[in-house]
């Protein structure tokens, strides 16, 4: 299978540049596994695809003001600097602008000098190894200092950081957000509750690998960033319980799905585990932990289209993307979303 197979042509128009409004305002289109049908929705009419005794499982991870914008010392020279995982002990691995300046040993300041940095290392990817110094709590910090990472396709300042945040964001890490989660209310969350449909939550930081495109044409030789994830007790022995009571899981957004896929045992059973993920999901994989899928439009080529055209067939989603295309969605992160059933 190629890269190019699953490329589509989408005018720039389509890529939602801010969030709307409502939340859950945004577009939904259905897809019934069972014989491709589409059905164009809004995401308010998500509780009429849900059964009681299903479970929603969602990414709980924040994202982190992860942009510094600094200076070079003693040149003054501007520096960009993007957290992308956090090694310990002030060491993070960051993506770095100018990379030709920013070499072993280069020091720089952000804030005034309330935050500095040094360079340790170039990797063989390029990212950098840097460590931080400063006192006090290094997320505070990044809090008064820092900006929100928004994704390369989206040119508008965000005025509200908490848009790219979800409503059940809790645990601080990403460098992006699990956009699948992006649509939901805690009203909606409240009335989805209500129907007997059980919350469930599991922890993927989201690093910038997401939005690396596919650069080789054989699908097979890519090689995934690894990010971190965590399934708790609670969740497992909700998503264990759902299973034999026969009820539906349902992921919200390919985090959520790559952590299932990832901690479940072969037969589809849950334990409360954490590890490091670079599964790649693309057609011909068997799926063991996942029934429904709720996901935004995804990039051409990408890692996440191969995931969701794994799920519910290569020619459906391809299909689908073409009407979606067709009928003017909006595309990307604060874009419409699709639920696969």
């Amino acid at each position: 299978m190629k890269t190019s197979d699953f490329y589509y042509d989408l005018p720039q128009e389509l890529i939602a540049q801010t969030p709307l409004e409502r939340r859950d305002a945004s577009r939904l289109l259905v897809m019934h596994k069972q014989d491709g049908s589409l059905e164009h929705r809004h995401f308010y009419d998500l509780p009429e695809y849900l059964r009681p005794g299903d479970c929603l499982v969602m990414n709980d991870s924040r994202v982190i003001p992860a942009r510094l914008l600094g200076k070079r010392v003693p040149s003054g020279g501007a520096a960009e600097v993007l957290l992308l995982t956090d090694k310990g002990g002030g060491v993070w691995e960051c993506l770095v602008k100018p990379g030709r300046k920013l070499q072993a040993g280069a020091e720089l300041s952000f804030g005034d000098g309330a935050l500095t940095a040094t360079v340790q290392e170039v990797l063989d990817t390029g990212n950098r190894l840097v460590q931080f110094h400063y006192e006090g709590i290094f997320l505070e910090i990044l809090e008064r200092l820092g900006k929100m990472p928004l994704p390369p396709y989206i040119k508008a300042e965000l005025t509200d950081g908490e848009r790219y945040q979800t409503v059940y964001s809790k645990v601080n890490g990403s460098a992006a957000a699990p956009t699948a989660g992006l649509h939901f209310t805690k009203e909606l969350l409240h009335k989805i509750e209500e129907m007997g449909v059980r919350l469930a939550y599991v922890t993927l930081h989201v690093g910038l690998g997401t939005f690396r495109p596919v650069k080789v044409e054989d699908v097979t030789e890519h090689h995934m960033h690894s990010e971190f994830c965590m399934l708790s007790a609670e969740t497992a022995r909700l998503l264990n319980e759902t299973r034999q009571r026969g009820g539906r899981i349902i992921c919200v957004g390919t985090t959520s799905c790559r952590t299932l896929e990832s901690l479940a045992d072969e037969n589809g059973v849950f334990s409360e585990k954490s590890a490091w993920t670079d599964i790649f999901i693309y057609p011909g994989y068997r799926f063991r932990a996942m029934d429904a899928l709720i996901t935004n439009f995804h990039l051409p080529e990408s890692t996440l289209i191969m995931l969701v055209s794994a799920f519910a067939g290569y020619d459906p989603v391809m299909n689908a993307y073409r009407e979606a295309v067709e009928e003017r969605y909006r595309f990307f992160s604060f874009g419409d979303a699709m639920l696969i059933v």
